[in-house]
């Protein structure tokens, strides 16, 4: 059952936090029935960090040729906007580090995911398509975006859109579907 399988994952967490010194993130995928009670249960079991998402790799099918064939897509921005709701709902509600992991490819998809709230941001589709040293232009592009709002770090805007900072969670939440139909 998913009660079952939320129960493993919080006994793994706690078994893991047990046996070593490091902190442990948990990489959570956004299929869980009530992502923040497992969240919270996570960090209640040791966890000091989450991933918010992981994404399977999922087969195609070859319709012609009646056969499965694996297939990895990389991630695009438009895969942020799941990640960003989650962080900034639950920024300032746990007490763990945040991490967003697929969407995040451009500058503004940085600063999206900082105002979320998250601590970190992961970029490994980006790497893919542009090679490891597009880290710099995305490092000049977010300071130049500071510099033109006159932020002086990254730590002035994390959280600013989080729901723990606009207190605003219909904005965040399914009501807000409604407002965007209207």
């Amino acid at each position: 059952t998913g009660a079952e399988v939320e129960q493993m994952y919080i006994d793994l967490v706690r078994d893991v936090t047990a046996s070593v010194r490091i902190p442990v993130s948990v990489k959570l995928s956004p299929y869980f029935s009530a992502i923040a009670n497992i969240s919270r249960r996570l960090v209640g079991a040791g966890a000091k960090g989450l991933v918010l998402f992981n994404r399977f790799y999922q087969p195609d099918f070859d319709v012609v040729n009646r056969a499965i064939v694996p297939s990895i897509d990389l991630s695009t921005s438009a895969e942020l906007r799941l990640r960003l709701r989650w962080v900034a709902l639950l920024n300032g509600q746990i007490e763990a580090d945040m991490a967003i992991t697929g969407g995040v490819h451009t500058a503004e998809d940085a600063v999206k995911g900082l105002m979320a709230g998250a601590n970190v941001l992961m970029l490994a589709s980006a790497l893919i398509q542009h090679g490891v040293g597009y880290l710099g232009q995305l490092n000049d592009e977010l300071n130049a975006w500071l510099d033109t709002y006159a932020y002086e770090s990254v730590s002035e805007i994390r959280g600013l859109l989080s729901h723990a900072q606009i207190g605003d969670s219909a904005a965040l939440e399914r009501a807000n579907y409604l407002n965007v139909l209207r």
